[in-house]
Order: C-alpha cells, then structure tokens, then sequence
C-alpha cells in the first residue's frame, strides 16, 4: 500500500530567539525537503509549523500519512487527547493556541497517524529535519513569526515581564 512519509523537527536558538523548522515528505519515489527560518519564535511554534506546513503542502488526500516527530508536545497532544481537551476550553491558558488552531482542519481532513520518534538519536530522517530546521534558524532567510512577536510585545509592555 502507498503511503505518505513525514519526518519533522523545528529549532529555535534561545527558545524564544530565531528559529526554524524542517521537514521530509516521502511517496514511493517522491521526496520533498521544506524548511524556513524565523527572527524570534519558539521550539513548540516550529515543531507545530513543521507538520502545519507538510501537510499544507500535500496534493493527495487519499493515502494513509504518517507524521514522525521528536516533539513529545506535539506528538503526546494529539495520540493522547489534549488537543481535543483544549479545544473544549478553547485553548484557555495554553500557549501556541493560533498554531494549533491552524494544525486542527488539516488534522480533520487527513486524518495522519503520529509517531514519537527519539531525537539526536542517529535516526537519518530526523538528522536531516534537524539540520534543516537549525540551519533555517542559524542563517534565515528570516520570515516573521508576527503572532508570537505580538504577544511578547504585549506581555513586556504589560510590566508583568522581562
């Protein structure tokens, strides 16, 4: 049976501070690399954006997807529940909320199986997401992640921190 692969990572160097993500999408012999860099963000936004983006870039939705990824975040929050729990509570009080959100629909219309697959671990595919994902957030170019610059602005002039 043919499948879609996904192998994905994000980065960010000072969690916040720039960052990137990376991405390997595989079908029988097709293989894609996807990867961008952003002046401030987190390592949760990127490991978010890294499966956001591969599916945005799918032409196919009659394959079965499989999404491996070294992020417990993101791979313990869907194959447990959470995201559901947190949809319930409209996401009160947990961060990423616009990501997860954007994830949601395509969530629904593929319907991918994730995998938790160890990091730095020697595994090849998640090797090169993670050189994709640092590579994007050590040399850009840098896009703007304007969702998360626009709550550390606002949470910094409210005086509540640094």
């Amino acid at each position: 049976m043919e499948k879609i692969v996904i192998y994905t990572d994000g980065a960010a160097r000072g969690n916040p501070g720039p960052g990137g993500y990376g991405a390997v999408l595989m079908a029988g012999k097709h293989r894609r690399e996807l990867s961008e860099g952003f002046r401030r963000t987190t390592n949760n936004r990127m490991e978010l954006l890294a499966v956001i983006r591969s599916l945005q870039a799918l032409k196919r939705s009659d394959l079965p997807i499989e999404i491996h990824t070294d992020s417990r975040y993101v791979c313990d929050a869907i194959t447990k529940g959470w995201l559901q729990s947190w949809q319930r509570t409209n996401f009160k009080g947990k961060k990423n909320a616009d990501m997860w959100r954007m994830l949601i629909p395509y969530l629904a219309q593929y319907k991918p199986k994730f995998f938790w697959v160890k990091g730095h671990n020697g595994h090849p595919l998640n090797e090169r997401c993670d050189q994709l994902a640092t590579e994007a957030a050590d040399k850009g170019p840098f896009k703007i992640d304007s969702t998360f610059e626009a709550e550390e602005k606002s949470q910094k002039e409210s005086g509540l921190f640094e």
